[in-house]
């Protein structure tokens, strides 16, 4: 029974990890059109940070990883925020929005093959199902937008960057599984966090230089909190805890309801009423999500 609670959180922290990233992407767009993209990460990751640090002070655990353990969580830290970021931050710059959420639902299925190939997760046919499901209804979501999606030259370099962002992303994933399951999500993503935060700030820096922080409006700056501290720092934990939780695989599948939840906040809020065809693959990747996260249980957490 207590299990049984503990997934139901999960996949509840998981869906709520979604929305957040779903309302990221319309954020950053409005905040790429005041700050340059490296200023904006100089700016986001020290928030993320001091935020996890609050987090951590005072519970019991070690302050910092084992030896042997020091190289993954380095290599971690520059893949999944270092790198990633990088690639995110310019390719929603330079892509269009439909095109950065259709390329980056393509992580599922990165996040398969590499824990098929590191030996964590052996896809079954109703997990390759799910996924394949759900980047069905996620390309509808997309296509249906009409002129939202727009794969050529004046979006190629965005749009690479996408792609290598959704690799970078499912490397992350299936390589910090170890170390989460020994050290707890909250600890390993603060670790790696504080280890790429230096690196993005000095990347920022002359950017930062040359914006006048006193001209950014008050909007932005809000902004800039729910970037660093809810888009990065709780979202980051939410989603090693799902990978604690609920495997590598099963949890990638939940980043195919971030176009999901944009839809809906762009109807709400905006007024954007979404056409049949975005209805029709929300709902597949719904159903999608539903057979992946329901397939045969994931191993035991406790192999390392």
């Amino acid at each position: 029974m207590t299990n049984a609670r503990k997934d139901i959180g999960t996949d509840l922290s998981l869906v709520g990890l979604a929305v957040i990233w779903g309302v990221n992407f319309s954020v950053l767009k409005v905040l790429l059109e005041e700050i340059d993209p490296l200023a904006l990460n100089a700016l986001r990751f020290p928030l993320a940070a001091l935020a996890l640090g609050a987090l951590l002070w005072g519970r019991p655990g070690p302050l910092l990883p084992e030896r042997k353990d020091v190289p993954r969580v380095i290599l971690l830290a520059l893949l999944g925020n270092v790198l990633y970021q990088l690639c995110f931050i310019f390719g929603i710059d330079w892509t269009l929005a439909g095109n950065a959420s259709l390329l980056l639902s393509t992580t599922p299925v990165w996040t398969v093959i590499f824990s098929s190939i590191a030996g964590h997760e052996p896809p079954t046919r109703w997990v390759i199902l799910g996924v394949s499901a759900t980047l069905l209804g996620m390309t509808l979501v997309v296509w249906g937008r009409g002129d939202a999606l727009s794969l050529g030259s004046e979006t190629v370099r965005g749009d690479l960057l996408m792609v290598a962002a959704s690799i970078l992303w499912s490397a992350y994933t299936v390589g910090g599984r170890t170390p989460v399951s020994k050290y707890g999500p909250l600890r390993m993503t603060s670790w790696a966090i504080w280890i790429a935060t230096p690196f993005l700030v000095l990347m920022g820096l002359p950017s930062l230089r040359t914006t006048e922080l006193s001209g950014i409006s008050v909007r932005s700056w809000l902004g800039v909190a729910y970037a660093g501290l809810l888009a990065i720092a709780l979202a980051y934990v939410l989603w090693y805890r799902g990978v604690q939780r609920l495997g590598n695989s099963r949890t990638a599948v939940y980043s195919n309801l971030v176009p999901v939840a944009a839809l809906i906040t762009a109807w709400v809020w905006l007024g954007e009423t979404p056409a049949r065809t975005q209805l029709l693959g929300a709902g597949i990747i719904l159903g999608g999500l539903t057979v992946a996260r329901l397939a045969q249980a994931p191993e035991s957490n406790s192999r390392r």
